[in-house]
Formats: C-alpha cells, sequence, structure tokens
C-alpha cells in the first residue's frame, strides 16, 4: 500500500456574518471524484469510493472527527497540531461525492482564515492508502483503499504539474533545514525521462521523494 493524495482545485469557500459580528468560514464543493482518469493518471471506481465514504462517515463524520490539515502531510495520520478545518458533510453526487468543511479556530485555521479574507486561491487534496493496479494507461485504485481525509487544505494543488515545470528547470531549492543539490534534480529528470511510458508515474514519485526530504 502506498499513500495516495489528489487534489481539486474548484472548490468555494464562504463567509457568513454572526450575530456577533464575527464570521463563519466554510469549504465546499467537489471533493473526491469516482470513474474519471484525473491528472495524477489514476482512477477511483465509483464502488469503491462508495464505500470508503460511507465508512468514512460513519467512523470520523458522524463522531466530529473528520478533521484536515493545512498542507501537504507526508503521511496518511491526521496530525492534530496541524489541523485546520472539520468536515462535517460528504455525499454522492453522481460520480462525484460533494463535501462542505468549517474552518476551526486553531493556529491552521486561523491561517486559512486570513488567507480566505486576503483572497488567496486555495485548493483542496484528499489523503489515503492503498494499492494500485495499472489498466488502460491509468492507475486503477483498488479495493484496499483507505480514506485517511477527504480533503486537507493546499496552496498548490497543481503541485506534481508545478514540480515539472518548477524545479525540472534546474532551479536550486533551499529551504531552513536543507537543500536539495542539483544532483538530486538531475537525477529526478533522468528518472522521468527515461519512464515515457510511465511519465505520470514517474514524476509523481519523483515528487514525493522531494516532499520526503522537506
Amino acid at each position: 500500500m502506498k499513500l495516495i493524495s489528489d487534489s481539486i482545485e474548484n472548490i468555494e469557500f464562504i463567509t457568513e456574518a454572526t450575530e456577533g459580528g464575527g464570521k463563519n468560514y466554510k469549504i465546499r464543493g467537489v471533493f473526491l471524484q469516482a470513474d474519471v482518469k484525473n491528472r495524477n493518471g489514476r482512477v477511483y471506481p465509483y464502488p469503491i469510493l462508495q464505500k470508503e465514504v460511507k465508512r468514512y462517515n460513519k467512523e470520523f463524520i458522524q463522531k466530529k472527527r473528520a478533521f484536515g490539515e493545512l498542507g501537504h502531510p507526508d503521511g496518511p495520520t491526521v496530525n492534530l497540531e496541524r489541523v485546520s478545518h472539520m468536515i462535517t458533510d460528504l455525499y454522492a453526487d453522481d460520480s462525484n461525492f460533494l463535501g462542505e468543511a468549517k474552518i476551526m479556530d486553531t493556529p491552521y485555521g486561523k491561517i486559512v482564515k486570513n488567507l480566505i479574507d486576503e483572497g488567496a486561491q486555495l485548493g483542496v487534496s484528499s489523503r489515503g492508502m492503498g494499492s494500485l493496479e495499472p489498466k488502460g494507461g491509468a492507475q486503477y485504485v483498488r479495493d484496499d483503499f483507505y480514506l485517511a481525509t477527504a480533503a486537507d487544505i493546499v496552496a498548490d494543488p497543481s503541485a506534481p504539474n508545478a514540480f515539472v515545470e518548477g524545479i525540472m528547470e534546474g532551479k536550486e531549492w533551499i529551504w531552513d533545514n536543507g537543500i536539495v543539490k542539483e544532483v538530486d534534480i538531475e537525477n529526478y529528470m533522468k528518472q522521468i525521462k527515461e519512464k515515457r511510458k510511465n511519465h505520470q508515474e514517474a514524476t509523481m514519485a519523483a515528487w514525493e521523494d522531494f516532499v520526503s526530504k522537506l
């Protein structure tokens, strides 16, 4: 099994005035899509998503423990210190699964609220564990799929594509705790070029390796 994360950009961010003069913040939109090949080359069969959404509703949403984080977590476990919102609804609409979440008054939730107030463009990313089966030029998610969270809030829902357009140009990426050297970037480029038939898979593998070093 591997970590499976897929993003959606078209999410509605809602602010509602309260009686005390404050605001309630929510996100709403398509959280999961079934039976279509997404930009990561994966397909989620509807029966598999339907089964997992039913379990997720029962075990998490109904018990008010369906949390999501701000950013791209590198594992399936929800880190409570990074929680920014609580998913309150998730239901089928044709082959999509629509969701709604309220932004919480946590440290990371406050960051999200400020980003919304400033007009930032954000997206959501589902996160789970499972195995994949190559078929017809796509990677099909198998029935061992486990949904960890229906929606993390991300600033770069196109991360793998942006990764190719940015770091693959040979730019050097620096952060507080270290550096990704040019030799690493050259290796990523070589891996992707060598796997032309599985270009998307190679890109995702390079992206996941890059993120793991942050």
